[in-house]
C-alpha cells in the first residue's frame, strides 16, 4: 500500500507542548490576603523529593504574594471546576474577589498558610525552593510539602481515582475534559492475554 506523504510547514518558535494541566494556584501575602490564579504553565520535576514548578508573570497580582511567603498550593481542575478555572485565569485579584466570585470555597492547608481550594478533588501545598527568572515568565520551583486528596475518591482499598473527577487539561486556548483511557503504564510489553489478545487496561 502506498503511503501519502504529508508534508508539514515550519514555524517559528512557539509554546506549542500541548495539552497541558490547567490548575487553579491559591496564594496569600504575609498581611493574610488571598488570591487565585489559573497556571497552565506547571508540571511535575522530580519525584524524590516531590517537587513541581509554576511559571507566572511577574505583572500578576499573584506574583508578589507567592514571592514574599515562598507557599502556594496547586489545587487541580475538573470539569465541574472549568468555569471557575476560566475566570480566574482572566479576571484579577486587584479588583475582583476570585473567591467569592467562583464560587469557591477557601479550606485551612496543613502546613502551608496560604489556603486550598475545598472543591478540588487535589490540594498541593508547596514551598518554594527556587526562583528563576526566564523573560516573559518567573519559574517558581517548589517541594511539595504536603498532598489532600477527596475521600469521595477512595475506593474501598484505600486507591485514589482520580479520573471519576472528570480532570480537564488545556490546548490552545481550549479547555478539554480527557475523554477515554488508552492502557496503563507498560501496557505496551504486558504479557498478560486474554482470548488471545493482550491486556492494555
Amino acid at each position: 500500500m502506498q503511503k501519502t506523504k504529508r508534508e508539514k510547514q515550519v514555524w517559528k518558535p512557539g509554546n506549542m507542548l500541548y495539552p497541558l494541566p490547567a490548575v487553579l494556584v491559591s496564594c496569600a501575602g504575609a498581611d493574610g490576603q488571598s488570591n487565585i490564579l489559573t497556571v497552565a504553565w506547571a508540571g511535575t520535576i522530580c519525584s524524590d523529593p516531590p517537587m513541581l514548578s509554576i511559571s507566572v508573570r511577574p505583572e500578576r497580582y499573584s506574583f508578589s504574594m507567592i514571592r514574599e511567603t515562598g507557599e502556594f498550593v496547586v489545587n487541580l481542575t475538573t470539569e465541574k471546576l472549568a468555569w471557575a478555572a476560566d475566570l480566574c485565569g482572566v479576571k484579577s485579584g486587584r479588583d475582583t474577589d476570585k473567591w467569592k466570585e467562583a464560587h469557591l470555597t477557601p479550606g485551612a492547608s496543613s502546613r502551608v498558610k496560604a489556603p486550598s481550594i475545598a472543591e478540588s478533588p487535589v490540594n498541593l501545598e508547596c514551598r518554594v525552593k527556587q526562583e528563576i527568572p526566564l523573560g516573559s515568565h518567573t519559574m517558581f520551583l517548589a517541594d511539595v510539602v504536603s498532598v489532600s486528596v477527596d475521600a469521595a475518591y477512595l475506593d474501598e482499598k484505600g486507591r485514589f481515582h482520580l479520573d471519576e473527577a472528570s480532570p480537564i487539561c488545556y490546548s490552545h486556548g481550549r479547555y478539554f475534559t480527557l475523554g477515554e483511557a488508552l492502557g496503563k503504564f507498560g501496557y505496551s510489553v504486558d504479557k498478560k492475554k486474554k482470548n488471545g489478545k493482550r491486556i492494555g487496561l
